[in-house]
């Protein structure tokens, strides 16, 4: 007889996560005439042709609201250089845009500077995934500069550019 399927305890999924190594993305969009945005680990690409890509967001998060209501957003992978962004992105700052360069792209998006690269989606689906939305986009712009991009595991930020090749 099969044993009973159990969930994991919460730690140690939080050890298996920590285990992956992801890249480093802050989601923006508008909200009216107000800039939001917060910090996403949890970014894919889905497909080349169309370019489509997914980004999923926790319910309770104070972006979520403005980002279900967004017809665009925006994804800016950065890079190494924006230590500073991430941690504000992260925080629960009410003004997390406060002195950060950025810019409004093609389809009103908000572009960080400094990032590694950047594209502003049009949202096509809002999935409902127990405490979290999945937004699955078709990119609508796209821009890469030569900044190496941040990657983030077991808890500590790494320059992906730095990373050893094994073949």
């Amino acid at each position: 007889m099969a044993a009973l399927a159990s969930t994991p305890d919460i730690d140690v999924m939080k050890q298996v996560n920590r285990q992956f190594v992801t890249g480093v993305t802050v989601v923006t969009a508008m909200d009216g005439e107000t800039p939001r945005g917060l910090a996403v680990n949890a970014f894919s690409s889905i497909s080349l042709d169309p370019p489509t890509v997914m980004v999923c967001v926790q319910h309770t998060s104070s972006t979520h609201d403005c980002l279900f209501r967004a017809d665009h957003l925006a994804i800016n992978i950065l890079s190494t250089d924006q230590l500073d962004v991430v941690g504000t992105f992260a925080s629960k700052a009410a003004d997390k845009f406060e002195g950060l360069d950025w810019e409004s792209g093609p389809f009103g998006s908000p572009l960080i500077a400094r990032s590694s690269a950047q594209m502003e989606v049009r949202i096509r689906e809002r999935l409902q995934a127990s405490t979290h939305t999945i937004f699955i986009c078709r990119v609508v712009h796209a821009a890469v500069t030569d900044l190496s991009p941040m990657v983030y595991s077991a808890g500590k930020f790494f320059d992906a550019g730095a990373l050893t090749s094994l073949g």
